[in-house]
């Protein structure tokens, strides 16, 4: 075999077309062996011999894709001073562009002995651990690039690669649960029907199967355990060859894009699979353990950890930082993602105790030319102290809104005093971002996602109910801030299985109708249930997969979705690009506010009225001819008004549509609980009574002024007509939408 020096960079190992380079970095290796995997097991060790600046580099010509390969570190193991290097443990390329195989709960893979954690073990792991694979980096992307969708225009659908396709009776049953099924042409059809312009992808960075679910007869389903930040998740892959995960995930990036739906991936930097000092040694630990991981300051041999999994990623070493815009980069440049959600973000900010926003983490992503231009959207919060950072990231980055979701979800269940916060969620929380100079696109409006209820277990049950999970129920979240509408689990009461449509309805809607950004969790809108399982991270079965087959509910939940999603599209009132202000806007060709807010009587809102814990009810004025400056393409937008009449009270309400001033005549548009007929007119000051719990849509076409205003663009749709026209030929008709000014509201 021949053996030529190499380079040091890039990191990885790296094909060329002739032959492969590899790269480790280890301040503290005192040698390092580089070894080439045979299909039958067998080992062939390499000495690296080369090192600059600490990384270990060598050229193998002979070295093609498909090739696996690990590593073995020789240095100092003294875990009291930080130290964890351990030659007995074949470990993974932490730049590894495909992985195969998964780790077995083996002794072996442990650098302790379990029966005695003072004594070491120095078992060999290569026959129980994964293997780094190198990977040809050729793929024919023919015309692909990225839909590039506005944020302000985008709507998220938060999805499971295999909980998605598990169960679809249109893809054969071979390639269910892989890329190659989530970019099949139902499941793109399906998403391109509902109207959404992005899937949030839950991890597919490799993880790892833990070892005490394994014990248990568990997976790790949701995938929060990474191991390698390059690679696809193997078991994803339909082929099962070598390597294979790479071309069928490009594959997959490639028909959502022809679909125009972009795609967002769910990582996880904030800590590895590795966990604890109790932990396996599978990759960074037995590298550099003292360089990727916090370590407790006066205590080496523990791991500092805000993430609640063991260990948290060191973010001040200049080396994990690499290894984290690296992995960035490579996604967005090789495999052509769209964006990234990062999970506990709040993590990431931290370079000593404290939560930084100025932290060296998002310094660096701020000046890079490539990912500072995709999406980015954090989890703002993690478990350490101060880590709850709703409103506090930097201007460039959009979030999870936690405080969205309990608002909204206490407004929906008649909780009181909720009505002002409602309020304020509802038109793009400001409270929030403006002081930092955001938008209402820096809010991810949520009210369910992977990580709790779903939307229709939300409005079907008061207690959590994870008994599958083998934890005696006593694992995820007990306060939820759910109502199961008048019965514990599933009913053969029609009157509450009514209700609990009509209050999932209810969210559907507020959250498609809000300002900021909407995520929708997949199979919300089609009623999907997990039997009351709030936590199903390790339920890898039908507890968790979405289900195809809809009853009469649930294709009236898919309908209504659709129907919202278009009007959401069709109408830039809803996808506001500023703040609302609550004033007549400069330059804008009505008289009128850009938003007004209003009690059941059709009156103005008065301070009282929002400091009154029992009042329940809403009517929100949204003026489409209050949006002062161009679209993207100079012209004036000009949209159609809506009123958006809220009951979230227990009894039925009479409510009194605002005076002619605001609009001589509303047509119905769509609602919930409805005794009122889609495209029946009202007149201004009309009275109605609208049920309980329940949501009115009403719509105003736009009427031009006396004065025609130079370069206007009205819009070709009226709210009145949106839900009843096809999403495609709403989709065409879509304006770019406003540029308000920036001064919050009072909302």
């Amino acid at each position: 075999m021949q053996i030529w020096p190499g380079q040091s960079y890039p990191l990885g190992a790296t094909f060329d077309g002739v032959g492969t380079n590899f790269a480790l970095f280890s301040e503290v290796a005192e040698a390092v062996e580089l070894c080439l995997i045979d299909a039958d097991g067998s080992e062939t060790r390499v000495p690296i011999t080369e090192v600059d600046a600490h990384v270990w580099h060598v050229y193998l010509p002979a070295v093609q894709p498909g090739q696996r390969y690990g590593f073995r570190v020789h240095g100092p193991y003294d875990p009291a001073s930080g130290h964890r290097c351990d030659p007995s443990k074949l470990l993974l390329d932490p730049y590894a562009k495909a992985i195969e195989g998964m780790a077995t709960n083996h002794p072996s893979l442990y650098s302790y002995d379990f029966a005695d954690p003072a004594q070491r073990n120095e078992e060999d792991s290569a026959e129980h651990t994964m293997h780094s694979v190198v990977v040809s980096p050729f793929f024919d992307w023919g015309n692909d690039h990225p839909p590039a969708h506005e944020y302000h225009d985008t709507i998220i659908y938060e999805a499971h690669v295999k909980g998605l396709t598990m169960t679809h009776p249109g893809i054969d049953e071979s390639i269910r649960g892989t890329y190659v099924a989530m970019g099949h042409p139902v499941i793109i059809e399906h998403l391109k029907s509902l109207g959404v312009t992005a899937v949030e992808l839950m991890p597919v960075h490799q993880f790892v199967q833990d070892g005490h679910l394994q014990e248990k007869g568990l997976r790790n389903y949701w995938g929060y355990n990474t191991i390698g930040f390059f690679a696809p998740h193997n078991e994803y892959s339909y082929a099962g060859q070598v390597g294979q995960q790479v071309q069928e995930f490009k594959q997959m990036v490639k028909n959502l894009h022809e679909a125009g739906i972009e795609v967002i991936l769910d990582v996880v930097y904030n800590h590895t699979a590795e966990g604890n000092q109790m932990g396996p040694t599978l990759c960074f630990r037995g590298i550099d353990n003292a360089s990727y991981y916090r370590l407790v300051e006066d205590d080496k041999e523990h791991y500092y950890d805000t993430t609640g999994t063991g260990n948290s990623l060191l973010m001040r070493t200049p080396h994990v930082l690499q290894l984290i815009m690296d992995s960035l980069r490579y996604w967005v440049t090789e495999m052509h993602v769209d964006g990234f959600r990062f999970d506990l973000a709040s993590t990431l900010a931290r370079e000593l105790h404290e939560v930084d926003r100025l932290s060296a983490f998002f310094d660096i992503i701020q000046q890079d030319p490539i990912i500072s231009q995709v999406k980015l959207i954090a989890e703002p919060w993690d478990l350490g102290e101060g880590g709850y950072q709703v409103g506090g990231f930097p201007p460039l980055w959009s979030e999870w809104n936690g405080r969205y979701r309990d608002a909204v979800r206490d407004f929906h269940r008649a909780e009181p005093g909720m009505l002002a916060e409602f309020s304020s969620r509802l038109a793009g929380s400001s409270d929030l971002y403006h002081h930092s100079g955001r938008t209402p696109i820096a809010s991810i409006n949520f009210v369910t996602a992977h990580d709790g209820f779903t939307l229709r277990d939300l409005v079907s049950y008061n207690e959590r109910h994870n008994e599958a999970n083998l934890e005696g129920g006593n694992d995820g979240e007990s306060h939820n801030r759910s109502w199961n509408s008048g019965a514990e689990g599933p009913t053969d009461d029609e009157a509450i299985n009514a209700l609990r449509l009509r209050r999932a309805k209810n969210f559907m809607a507020t959250l498609l109708l809000s300002q900021g950004v909407p995520m929708i969790l997949h199979g919300d809108e089609m009623g999907r249930t997990q039997g009351g399982n709030n936590n199903s991270y390790c339920q890898d079965s039908e507890i968790a997969w979405m289900h195809w087959e809809l009853d009469e509910d649930q294709q009236e939940m898919l309908d209504f979705t659709r129907q919202l999603i278009a009007l959401r599209k069709a109408h830039p009132i809803f996808r506001r690009r500023r703040f609302l202000q609550g004033v007549v806007r400069d330059g804008a060709v009505s008289e009128l506010p850009d938003v007004a807010w209003m009690r059941a009587d059709g009156q103005l809102m008065q301070d009282a009225d929002w400091n009154d814990g029992l009042n329940k009810c809403l009517t929100v004025f949204l003026n489409g001819s209050a949006i002062p400056e161009p679209n993207a393409r100079g012209e004036r937008v000009i949209d159609d008004s809506a009123l958006l009449v809220f009951n979230g009270s227990g009894n039925g309400v009479d409510f009194t549509l605002p005076p002619a001033e605001y609009g001589e005549e509303w047509t119905v548009v769509t609602g919930t609980g409805d005794v009122l007929a889609i495209g029946e007119r009202i007149p201004a000051g009309a009275t109605i009574t609208r049920p309980e719990f329940s949501i009115l849509i009403l719509g105003r076409k736009h009427t031009e002024p006396s004065a025609p205003v130079p370069g206007a663009e009205a819009p070709a749709d009226s709210i009145a007509c949106a839900v009843d026209r096809p999403a495609r030929a709403r989709a065409e008709h879509a304006t770019a939408v406003d540029g308000a000014a920036p001064e919050p509201g009072r909302a």
